[in-house]
């Protein structure tokens, strides 16, 4: 029997689903090229099979917030010449001389990182790949319109003297989840003169890039040379107000369950878990599933969190732990060593990872993401 057979808990990751999701996406989109985002070890599906997948289902480029990720990307995932690596989230002093011979591209959102990509570019021998990042509006990384003909000069003058290329141009949208925001119309205006300034200014980039997972699904204007979904990748909706993963063609690649440990009849008047948040209304049996917040699975959802065992959906007893939380099975009778499913599709009834959302206030985004380390992933699909 396989370690993964016997373990206490497993989070199966569908690779046949992830790369129909990608073929799905890559249709709302099919005049942009493809970035597979893959940050945090890929929404905690494991970035670097999922990175592997995508690109098997026509992704050319895969993304990352930090360098370390990308430079993981580079060195292990095996991946075509031709795929290209981008990473975004940097601070002074990182790795920028190992991106740079590594040919990741790398944003730049400042002067003194452009600064910094330069001198690494020099010591290396080497062009870097760089890509301007705009702010226009989500008030995060990227140059703000004020600072953007300093950061565009800047890098031209660079470009001319072959140190670096400048590959792209891109942005960020903050509330295209929200069908009809304004703000999104005015990123879109702002992005295109943004961009406008920067050809005008004899940049010319390989890629111009602003939409995330719920531009690629429905803002065709926003679509550019790239898309670069992230979440909808994984098969989960960017929100509820855009549709369930069904409506969108897509299919959850997270599965998550676990054996129930023990199964035991208490009377009634019976406290569960600590603080005693719950006390059983009447005779009945419990259940204790062995997965707790030290696994990802959320505090917040105490008292709610759903969970199929024995054909049923049932709900976390009071307190979740750090290792185990328990369920009332209102007197139903089920062996130890039955499965209990936290989330998966939906396929069988069980609860989505939306489901354990709603029931801690968040969103599915951190619900798959949260699954640690401790959790082996098992992959199917090929």
């Amino acid at each position: 029997m396989r370690e993964t057979e016997r373990a206490r808990a497993r989070a199966v990751i569908d690779l046949a689903a992830l790369r129909a999701n990608v073929r799905a996406l890559r249709a709302k989109a099919p005049g942009a090229a493809f970035m597979a985002v893959v940050k945090a070890d890929g929404y905690g599906h494991g970035a670097l099979p999922c990175a592997r997948a995508a690109v098997e289902a026509g992704a050319t480029w895969v993304g990352t917030a930090t360098p370390e990720e990308a430079l993981a990307l580079v060195r292990d995932a095996g991946l075509p010449d031709d795929v290209r690596v981008m990473c975004w989230l940097w601070t002074p002093g990182g790795p920028w001389r190992e991106a740079v011979e590594a040919g990741i591209d790398v944003s730049v959102s400042a002067l003194w990182a452009l600064a910094e990509v330069v001198e690494a570019a020099r010591a290396v021998r080497k062009t870097a790949r760089v890509q301007l990042k705009a702010d226009t509006g989500l008030g995060r990384g990227g140059s703000q319109p004020a600072d953007w003909a300093e950061l565009v000069a800047a890098a031209y003058d660079a470009e001319r003297d072959g140190v670096v290329r400048v590959t792209g141009v891109w942005s960020h949208l903050a509330c295209a989840d929200e069908p009809g925001h304004p703000s999104t119309a005015l990123q879109l205006d702002r992005f295109r003169e943004m961009t406008a300034y920067a050809h005008a200014q004899g940049l010319r980039p390989e890629v111009r890039h602003i939409a995330n997972s719920p531009a690629t699904l429905t803002l065709p204007e926003a679509h550019y040379d790239l898309v670069r979904p992230g979440i909808a990748m994984y098969g989960l909706s960017p929100s509820p107000e855009l549709g369930a993963p069904a409506d969108l063609g897509l299919r959850p690649v997270m599965t998550l369950t676990t054996p129930v440990a023990l199964v035991k009849h208490v009377p009634g008047g019976h406290g569960v878990s600590y603080g005693h948040h719950y006390v059983t209304p009447g005779e009945t049996t419990l259940a204790l599933v062995p997965l707790g917040y030290g696994d990802g699975v959320p505090r917040h959802a105490s008292g709610a969190g759903p969970v199929l065992v024995g054909g049923k959906w049932r709900t976390a007893a009071g307190r979740i732990a750090m290792d185990q939380f328990v369920v009332d099975l209102g007197g139903d009778d089920v062996e130890a060593g039955a499965e209990a499913v936290l989330f998966g599709p939906g396929d069988r009834g069980e609860p989505t990872a939306e489901d354990w959302a709603q029931a801690a206030g968040t969103i599915g985004y951190e619900i798959v993401t949260r699954i640690s380390a401790r959790v082996p992933r098992v992959y199917v699909g090929g």
